[in-house]
């Protein structure tokens, strides 16, 4: 089960942003389904998961294109609430054409609403679910009544502390994986994560605080686990020809969550999020990236 929310990507392509008060000629536009929650669903479902999803959509153009995605990757949309009174949330993504890096700006809409009382209704489903994952795209109080749920019903936990914002310690004891990037773990401890030295200072922070694992994942250099998983570094797969990193670290996030769920060690889980992480940055967009389960096992051997 995963909580978090859905919003249209509008994705602009240009060699730079502009500054304040300029207007620059683009190279590139696309839109469709976004959003940490429902990427992460999609790339889960994709990656061969049985995958259910919690959020709020509005009664509108973007809320339908929600339901279209989620009906071709065979997500369970059951536990998904429609907000008459909110529009669907929507994201701006730049991506360099020079770099393939991207820029956002994200506007939660009817997401931003979901609470803790629109979560424990969903408690049967999450208790019913081997792995739950959330982020912080959402309002905390929901992450962390989901979170309690999966805890109180044995689900094993992930948190994509994405965006990173401050909040109380209490939070980590309730993971038990805890999957921020360099710049988000960086931002949650006040370490500087540069190296595999620092990534293993931040990441034994945070098991310090609480939690039970921690998962940073760090780009071309791929991801550090440790915890009372132990401590691995697992490299990334070469890739040759990067178009677009938006959603790899969603695709990362829900194929690892799969292959937990399947009951594969974590260091193999973190090498198959890898896989499908290094698939993801070589085709353009977000969900539409999110590799297929045939995709994932080739590249593995």
């Amino acid at each position: 089960m995963v909580l978090g929310i859905f919003v249209a990507d509008l994705a602009f392509k240009a060699s730079r942003l502009p500054v304040m008060g300029e207007t620059i000629l683009g190279s590139g536009f696309a839109s469709g389904p976004g959003g940490k929650g429902s990427n992460q669903a999609i790339a889960a479902a994709r990656a061969g998961g049985d995958v259910g999803l919690i959020t709020r959509i509005g009664n509108d153009t973007f809320g339908a294109m929600a339901r279209q995605a989620w009906e071709q990757a065979g997500i369970d949309a059951a536990a998904v609430i429609t907000d008459e009174a909110a529009p669907t949330g929507a994201a701006f993504i730049f991506v360099s054409t020079e770099t393939g890096n991207n820029a956002i700006i994200v506007e939660s809409g009817a997401a931003g609403k979901l609470s803790a009382a629109d979560v424990a209704r969903a408690e049967a489903a999450i208790g019913g679910a081997r792995v739950f994952m959330t982020q912080f795209e959402q309002p905390i109080a929901a992450a962390i009544e989901g979170l309690r749920l999966a805890r109180r019903h044995g689900v094993t936990t992930i948190l994509n502390p994405a965006p990173a914002v401050p909040v109380d310690d209490a939070i980590w004891a309730l993971c038990d994986y805890v999957t921020p990037n360099e710049t988000e773990a960086a931002s949650l401890t006040g370490l500087p994560v540069e190296t595999e030295e620092q990534a293993l200072a931040a990441a034994r922070e945070l098991v310090r605080r609480g939690a039970r694992n921690a998962l940073i994942t760090l780009g071309e250099r791929g991801a550090l686990l440790h915890g009372a998983a132990g401590t691995s570094v697992v490299p990334a797969f070469p890739v040759a020809n990067v178009v677009d990193t938006t959603g790899a670290g969603d695709a990362f996030n829900g194929a690892f969550a799969v292959a937990l769920a399947e009951g594969q060690a974590p260091v193999e889980a973190v090498r198959f999020g890898c896989a499908a992480a290094a698939l993801s940055v070589q085709k353009p967009g977000t969900a539409p990236s999110m590799p297929g389960r045939a995709e994932i096992d080739a590249l593995l051997g």
